[in-house]
């Protein structure tokens, strides 16, 4: 079972935020301020929603999917999104 997660997560402001952990609900806890640390990102806007997670093998595959994502463009991101919202019912 992968033990790693590549997530995207929609700030209030409508960003797109693109981040790994091994628990998705810690890690937006922690985006939302409620223990640990978040990311920077969210210092000015509040995490919104769940958009996209993906399950990978290990911390490696997860590192490079995220870098991956994050050098895509908004629209990209947004049919990526789609197209996992198509799959999963």
């Amino acid at each position: 079972m992968p033990d790693w997660m590549v997530y995207i997560v929609e700030s209030d402001r409508g960003a797109l935020y693109t981040g790994i952990t091994t628990s998705v609900e810690r890690r937006l806890a922690e985006h939302e301020g409620r223990g640990g640390r978040g990311a920077r990102f969210f210092r000015f806007g509040r995490p919104r929603r769940l958009l996209y997670v993906e399950a990978v093998a290990d911390r490696g595959v997860a590192l490079r999917r995220e870098a991956q994502i994050k050098r895509l463009d908004r629209p990209a991101k947004l049919a990526l999104i789609a197209a996992r919202a198509a799959v999963v019912p």
